[in-house]
């Protein structure tokens, strides 16, 4: 044991007075967890064996953090033995204990992952890996090694909940701490507590984990609000004694007449829950109702019915504000009775009604699966609580397979932190939660992903509605599905869950990909057939094109041939450059050119001529080939293609303005691009026309444009005042120039119509 150990076993009165002072919020100051003696008195639960390993852990810790202090000037050991403190106060096992313990040995020390396996064991080793932050020297940007840290951390605890539950109570202390530090920094990390780990307590079901870090991040990060919300409750407190006294005695005897064993307990509203209600309600302080209300725990599930029909026949309820969440439970797995009555003296009181287990879980969610597992009946409802948390922390893997970004992860995983939630109905009356504000979409994907893909419309109670529409709480959804059917990259838009955004992106980046790659190959095949080549295949068994292809790709630094042809048709890669490349190593190995084919392929060296070779599109490229919206080609005119850094091909007219400037500027990026014989779909074209004010005209465009077999995908018109003439600027789907001739001549035979004509840059 080291000196600063022996210290703290002797001196723990000394360690108390170092602590400075700080409001304490009810919580018990840091200073009361400086001495491993504060932490043994919590450990009744442990056997010996166990016992005797976490104290064991606590002198490896002192040992590593001897000589390191904390910002507070306490010895940095007290910060573990009170975040051990904390854990032990769930009942959760030795090893979740010694990772408390442990859990910045790794990160501050340089303790490695091998030391802490041999001297405690694997599991305890995992717990702490999966606490520790990664190396920022890692990252370019502090943001992406804060987003890298936090989804390793997230994968561990979707392997291993304890991983959470250990870091959360970290997070606890460090911000009961947070004085110390500069106000920059705790403003940093009080915002992050904020976003993202109060809202995962509320999710995991820890409430008063959850309610004790929104109130210190609210203080510090808003203390003036803050100080005039708590004196004004502190107000509200006095004028209401009386009235919360009297419904206390009313309750009671109610109860009592019924020979009802109930427990009554106040409860009151925290400062933030005030200020959130306020700010999202847009309303003041006066309008809150539920500042103050009654717990009432029952012995039984059925008797919080009779509880509910007791105090529903004492004072009347008010209407809408009955919630059941023993019926339908939260997504974190919190059950009770939610009602709120008018008091005698017309104020509105909420009253909550759950049992002993319903309680333990409200309060400590899955950790209560350790803390009460005991007791069959709570230990019933703590499995619940798991099983519903358990869930979502698979979600978090499914969204880990298909995101590779770490920022985009993070933006994922806080949007599935939202924590109020509806809950719909299928077809068949199996219930779903998902976040206020959830679509269709998000429900699609909350059934199975391939519904999701598959889906072609919704329906909420037998309508047919869009896939923006929001969803209420008791809507039954019905989706309609098609084996054809993909996502739309308009959903993303539509989409509230982590899930659906992210399964709907991986699908349009694999689009991207695998249409991108047809390009890159199309446009590699054309480049090399100037040189009066024939591109290699992808046979695996042709073993001169594989070695071929693994010699290309290593030049190119691409990992295989696919993401080579990927980056051609993305641009991030010049189709020539790499042909010429293939070449020569294909001279090197005895191919020689075909001189029919190099006559064939081979183009003028006109410096007007673009670089690369001939590309045909027809419209079903996809994203890989994009039309430019400055002229917006369509069939029968004269194009060119520009391969946009990352962006694919994208086609202008020849004529184009802002094509020419960028052909100046990036001649070698050009190609040249014709229109196939066959063409996959309609092209969107601008057309202007000048109309004379009046009633109707709108209408009579439209059917002119709809006469002439074209369909109309986007109108707009001047946004002045009303005046004689006014010109409307029209997006028109047509097959060719000589369908939008057609479309020209229909609308200048309207009598409103003076002038149309097609727009062009200028």
């Amino acid at each position: 044991m080291g000196l600063r150990s022996l210290a703290a076993e002797l001196l723990p009165a000394a360690l108390h007075s170092l602590q400075r002072a700080a409001p304490s919020h009810g919580r018990d100051a840091p200073g009361e967890a400086s001495s491993f003696a504060a932490l043994a008195d919590k450990l009744g639960y442990l056997s010996k064996a166990d016992a005797k390993q976490v104290r064991e852990a606590y002198k490896f810790a002192d040992e590593a953090h001897l000589g390191q202090f904390r910002a507070d000037g306490l010895p940095y050991i007290t910060h573990p033995i009170a975040v051990a403190g904390l854990v032990a106060d769930w009942k959760l096992d030795v090893q979740a204990l010694m990772a408390a313990l442990l859990h910045d040995t790794m990160e501050d020390q340089g303790i490695t992952k091998v030391q802490l396996v041999e001297k405690f064991g694997m599991p305890t080793a995992e717990l702490v890996d999966g606490l520790t932050k990664l190396d920022k020297l890692q990252f370019s940007t502090r943001e992406q090694g804060q987003a890298e840290s936090f989804r390793k951390m997230l994968l561990a605890m979707a392997r291993d909940v304890r991983v959470i539950l250990v870091k959360l109570a970290d997070r606890l202390h460090n911000m009961r701490t947070l004085h110390a530090l500069d106000a920059e920094r705790a403003r940093r990390i009080a915002r992050e507590t904020l976003e993202i780990y109060a809202p995962i307590a509320h999710r995991l079901g820890l409430n008063r984990i959850y309610h004790e870090l929104q109130e210190l991040a609210f203080e510090l990060l808003c203390p003036w609000r803050h100080r005039t919300l708590a004196k004004a409750v502190q107000r509200a407190g006095g004028t209401r004694r009386d009235i919360v006294e009297r419904v206390r005695k009313d309750v009671e005897r109610a109860f009592a007449r019924q020979k009802m064993k109930v427990q009554v307990s106040g409860r009151e509203k925290t400062v933030f829950s005030i200020y959130a209600k306020m700010r999202d309600k847009h309303t003041g302080f006066a309008a809150v109702s539920d500042v103050f209300g009654f717990r009432i725990v029952v012995p039984t599930t059925t008797d919080c019915y009779i509880a509910l029909g007791l105090l529903h026949q004492l004072y009347k309820p008010v209407p809408g504000r009955f919630k059941d969440y023993i019926a339908i439970p939260k997504v974190n797995g919190y059950q009770s009775l939610h009602t709120t009555l008018v008091s005698p003296l017309g104020t509105p009181v909420e009253f909550q009604i759950r049992t002993a287990a319903m309680h333990a879980v409200a309060e400590t969610g899955i950790a209560a699966h350790w803390l009460y597992k005991n007791g069959s009946d709570t230990a019933s409802a703590a499995a619940d609580a798991q099983r519903l948390s358990a869930i979502w922390l698979q979600s978090l893997l499914e969204i880990q397979d298909e995101t590779r970004d770490s920022v985009e992860f993070l933006d994922h995983v806080k949007i599935d932190l939202h924590p109020d939630a509806v809950y719909v109905f299928t077809p068949m009356n199996k219930i779903l939660a998902l976040p206020r504000g959830a679509t269709p979409v998000d429900f699609a994907y909350a059934i199975h992903s391939d519904v999701g893909q598959h889906m072609v419309a919704a329906q909420i109670n037998g309508e047919p509605v869009s896939p923006h529409t929001e969803l209420r709480s008791g809507d039954v959804v019905e989706i309609v599905t098609a084996p054809g059917a993909r996502p739309n990259p308009a959903w993303l838009s539509a989409a509230r869950t982590g899930r659906a955004r992210s399964k709907i992106r991986h699908f349009l980046k694999n689009m991207e990909a695998d249409e991108s790659r047809a390009l890159g190959e199309k446009m590699l095949t054309q480049a090399l057939r100037a040189e009066g080549l024939a591109l290699p295949g992808d046979d695996p068994a042709d073993t001169q094109a594989a070695a071929l292809w693994q010699q290309l790709t290593r030049w190119s630094g691409n990992r295989n041939r696919g993401e080579l042809l990927t980056d051609i048709g993305l641009g991030r890669k010049i189709a020539n450059i790499v042909a010429k490349r293939l070449a020569q190593m294909m001279g090197e190995r005895g191919i020689r050119p075909d001189p029919l084919v190099l006559t064939l392929g081979r183009y003028g060296s006109d410096e007007q001529m673009p670089a690369q070779g001939l590309v045909f599109v027809d419209g079903s490229e996809g994203a890989s080939v994009q039309f430019a919206s400055c002229c917006r080609p369509i069939p029968g005119d004269q194009i060119t293609g520009y391969l946009g850094r990352g962006e694919g091909l994208i086609v202008h007219t020849a004529d184009c303005p802002s094509g020419r400037r960028l052909f100046e500027r990036d001649r070698e990026r050009w190609m040249r691009v014709e229109w196939a014989d066959e063409l996959a779909r309609p092209f969107e074209t601008a057309v202007h026309v000048l109309v004379r004010n009046g009633k109707g005209v709108l209408a009579q465009v439209a059917t002119a444009i709809s006469a002439a077999e074209a369909d109309i995908t986007h109108i707009a018109m001047d946004q002045e005042p009303a005046s004689e003439n006014v010109e409307l600027r029209v997006l028109v789907s047509v097959r060719d120039r000589v369908h939008l001739a057609d479309v020209l001549r229909a609308l200048r035979r309207v009598p409103v119509v003076q002038r149309v004509w097609r727009h062009r840059p200028g």
